[in-house]
């Protein structure tokens, strides 16, 4: 048995929070270790690289997404700027260095790559012999992610697997088990008991917007996009953290009340989110890694709106090639794309195929079996930098 494991996360965006909680978990139920600890990097870096990770962020994400997009392309180039990028991330995290060392862990996983760089940083200096995985958070692998001292990867898709093998990988040290999800997502909870707890009508269609968990992205406009629906529809106007937005759609709501077939419903910060997705007939949002793969593993189709430039632009190509999602580029034409598809039960089904063959539910367990296995079995050899990347 493991006596600590360390799971690093940080507080850009939601997700690799999520990830980190979920791999928490899975080692919690499981027994893997005496010891686990998530700790959000962030906690440990200066001012600056906090502001810069996640206030910044989201106001691009809101307020610059085509920028976001450029910088996400600029730096998708494996060890582009790697001297300059390293020496930015030592010096605003000398305090998480000191950390991981005064911890002295068994093992470290990390769901975001700033840390996964602090860590690798640590190992090719010897002042660690830790090993490290890395649970990519994408569908997509960006050069970021990439790093010279690890043991193992954990991607979401063959595709991503084979990418990190092309670019010098080694084949045994990346496994495809999805992307670190709570495992409560993989229990089954009947649509109609969700809708009678969470007060919603069992007649009517229900559609689960997200706008993730700080409630960014562009809600009004999907919710105007959402009012001509032809089809009685319940819209759960998923708003985070973001209590202002809530307000917002609550206002709205009390608005349009009467005056279409779409009764809006606002619905702030909620630990409950498997039910409201076990309730709901299609999600309508931005792919966020975690986001998607939740929805993957209770069978929601996705109508994807506003992809982030970038990562969640990849997110989208891969859910669109595999037939698991549809997208809405025009959001006056929302309505009558959801209206379709909700009208043709064959072609919905056929998608609802497609996304039970994507799901991967267990993925946060399959990554701390493997995980377990190998530190039982002691096969985690130290990886060097001696040995890097082609």
């Amino acid at each position: 048995m493991l006596n600590k494991v360390l799971v690093l996360s940080a507080t850009s965006g939601n997700g690799h929070v999520r990830a980190a909680q979920a791999i928490e978990k899975a080692f919690i139920e499981k027994g893997g270790a005496k010891e686990v600890l998530h700790v959000d990097a962030l906690e440990y870096a200066s001012p600056f690289m906090r502001n810069l990770y996640a206030k910044t962020y989201l106001q691009m994400v809101n307020q610059a997404p085509t920028v976001l997009g450029w910088i996400y392309d600029e730096t998708d180039e494996p060890w582009k700027a790697e001297r300059r990028r390293m020496a930015f991330d030592r010096i605003n995290t000398f305090p998480l260095a000191r950390f991981i060392d005064n911890y002295d862990p068994d093992l470290i996983v990390c769901t975001h790559f700033m840390p996964a760089s602090i860590v690798s940083w640590l190992k090719a200096k010897g002042r660690i012999t830790t090993p490290q995985a890395i649970v990519v958070t994408d569908f997509d692998l960006h050069a970021m992610w990439m790093c010279r001292n690890y043991e193992h990867y954990f991607t979401a898709l063959d595709e991503t697997r084979e990418h990190l093998i092309q670019l010098g990988a080694e084949p045994h040290r990346v496994s495809v088990t999805g992307i670190a999800i709570d495992p409560v997502f993989a229990q089954h909870k009947d649509a109609k008991e969700m809708r009678a707890k969470h007060g919603l009508s069992q007649d009517k269609a229900v559609i689960m917007l997200s706008a993730g968990g700080f409630g960014v992205g562009r809600m009004q406009d999907i919710l105007n996009g959402l009012e001509n629906m032809e089809t009685p529809t319940q819209v759960l106007a998923m708003c985070g953290k973001n209590d202002k937005l809530k307000k917002e759609v609550a206002d709205f709501a009390a608005g349009h009340k009467g005056k279409s077939n779409v009764e809006f419903v606002p619905v702030g910060f909620t630990n409950e989110m498997d039910e409201y997705m076990a309730a709901s007939d299609l999600l309508i949002g931005k792919p966020g890694g975690l986001t998607t793969s939740e929805a993957l593993a209770k069978g929601l189709v996705m109508v994807i709106v506003n992809p982030i430039p970038g990562q969640e632009e990849r997110n989208s190509d891969h859910l669109l090639e595999e037939g698991a999602a549809i997208r809405c580029n025009n959001l006056p034409a929302l309505s009558y794309k959801v209206d379709r598809l909700l009208a043709e039960p064959k072609r919905l089904a056929a998608i609802k195929q497609n996304v039970a063959r994507l799901a991967r539910p267990q993925a946060a367990s399959h990554i701390v079996d493997i995980l377990i296995k190998e530190h039982d079995s002691n096969v985690i050899p130290l990886r060097t930098s001696k040995r890097s990347w082609s």
